[in-house]
């Protein structure tokens, strides 16, 4: 049966285990979600067995379970290592969702729940593309699954786990679908991902929170002083001022900057998208430049003091911040996180006690587009959505890949195929069932043609 008429026939199907695991909350950064880790984990490795998986297991870690399955076809065929994660980000604010987050609806032509897309959604994509070839005995590969529960925090349980099972996760080309295209029109695969950095920040002035009349003015109030301390991290000119910050970031080539500029892309478009009305970011380098290439600096949450309903006139005791910075091929993670520290704590003043917790982190990554399976992955694309895909780095960061290159010593080809509008990390996430179709399609594609690349 050929995938075309498979898909038409077994659609509903899919879609309906693929809804199983969304309607688990494996949302890794909350304790009180423990449960529906492994939940989710044993959900993954009865789907996987029922797939044709040879073997399936639920491994501990030192954090989440990770789920391991392998089918071995011939000893001298290649073996791809395929990545994904089952873990979510956090629902809120859940007012802003049309229907529940962890009860998936179709509408539209698109699949609506928390994980639709990042990741249950496109390692979904894996998963039904191996069931399609296993079932017809048309698997030209050996396949081996690893989906852990950890990345939204950082994977801090995965490195541990991979230089421990090193023989179990030998490969020769590692398979990741958690990217996106660029969008629908425009096939493409993701040839680069930023490193990230991550902080929380706890400034303390009093030892309580103060009268805000009586101390008014006399007193240092710490969300003042955080905000003022956040706001040099970035100059007038988008540049972030670390010292040294800088010093490993390698300058775009001629031809870097070349095939950026070939990649269709609309400025409007992409500020109506998101309803802003300017583009901002650092000065000298486009919009693709500066989202993909270029180090970036962001706070993402802040807070302290009174925030409820009516008015309370205080100074608070603390205020705290969680920020980050995306990071490019080159600079390391680890220095980046003690020079910012370091720089939170030249520039507080002595009125506050200031304290800045690493959280997690990991490097860039570049894929070479000369290399026998991404040229594979790109004739892939080609059938499945009729034009060649373009190579484009993306601003997003995995930062378990730089690690799979250093202990694995594989490459990672990134077939993603969400989209900007599929709203990842947001309220109302969805995937694009026709998007989703041919990503399945595609990675079919990618199987058969990987044995004759390499």
């Amino acid at each position: 049966m050929e995938i075309e008429q498979y898909l038409e026939q077994e659609m509903p199907r899919i879609i309906d285990e693929w809804s199983s695991l969304l309607r688990i909350p494996s949302i890794s950064c909350e304790a009180s979600h423990k449960s529906d880790m492994y939940a989710c984990a044993e959900r993954w490795r009865e789907l996987l067995l029922k797939a044709g998986m040879q073997k399936a297991d639920v491994m501990p870690t030192t954090g989440n379970p990770i789920v391991y399955a392998e089918y071995m076809t011939d000893t001298c065929a290649p073996t791809v290592l395929v990545y994904g994660h089952y873990d979510v980000m956090p629902v809120e604010p859940l007012e802003q969702w049309r229907s529940n987050p962890f009860e998936p609806i179709v509408k539209d032509a698109k699949l609506y729940a928390r994980g639709a897309d990042d990741d249950k959604g496109q390692s979904f994509i894996q998963y039904a593309a191996f069931e399609y070839l296993r079932k017809h005995n048309r698997l030209k590969c050996n396949v081996k699954f690893i989906l852990e529960g950890e990345e939204e925090i950082g994977s801090p349980a995965l490195t541990p786990f991979m230089l421990e099972h090193k023989e179990l996760l030998k490969c020769d080309i590692i398979l990741v679908s958690d990217t996106s295209m660029i969008s629908r029109d425009i096939p493409s695969i993701t040839t680069g991902l930023r490193g990230l950095a991550y902080w929380q920040i706890e400034v303390t002035g009093p030892n309580r929170d103060l009268h805000s009349g009586h101390f008014g003015g006399a007193v240092a109030n710490p969300i003042n002083v955080l905000c003022k301390m956040l706001a040099t991290i970035t100059d007038e000119h988008g540049k972030i001022t670390i010292p040294h910050f800088y010093d490993d970031v390698l300058p775009l080539s001629a031809e870097e900057k070349e095939m950026i500029q070939s990649i269709p892309f609309s400025e409007e478009q992409y500020k109506s998208a998101i309803g802003i009305d300017a583009v901002a970011g650092e000065e000298g380098y486009s919009t693709l430049e500066r989202n993909s290439c270029r180090p970036s600096f962001d706070i993402c949450g802040i807070w302290g003091g009174y925030t409820g309903e009516g008015s309370k006139t205080v100074i608070p005791s603390k205020a705290y911040a969680k920020v980050s910075c995306r990071l490019v091929p080159n600079q390391d993670h680890h220095t980046i996180s003690e020079q910012f520290a370091e720089y939170i704590r030249t520039i507080a003043p002595q009125s506050v006690k200031v304290k800045v917790t690493p959280m997690h982190g990991g490097a860039g990554y570049v894929c070479p587009i000369d290399l026998p399976a991404y040229q594979a992955a790109a004739e892939a694309f080609e059938k499945a959505f009729g034009k060649k895909p373009v190579a484009a780095r993306r601003g997003g960061s995995i930062p378990i890949i730089a690690d799979f290159e250093q202990i694995l010593e594989k490459k990672t080809i990134l077939m993603g195929f969400g989209l900007e509008e599929n709203a990842i990390h947001s309220p109302n996430e969805s995937m694009d069932l026709n998007i989703f179709r041919q990503g399945i399609i595609a990675v079919t594609e990618f199987y058969n043609r990987l044995p004759n690349r390499l």
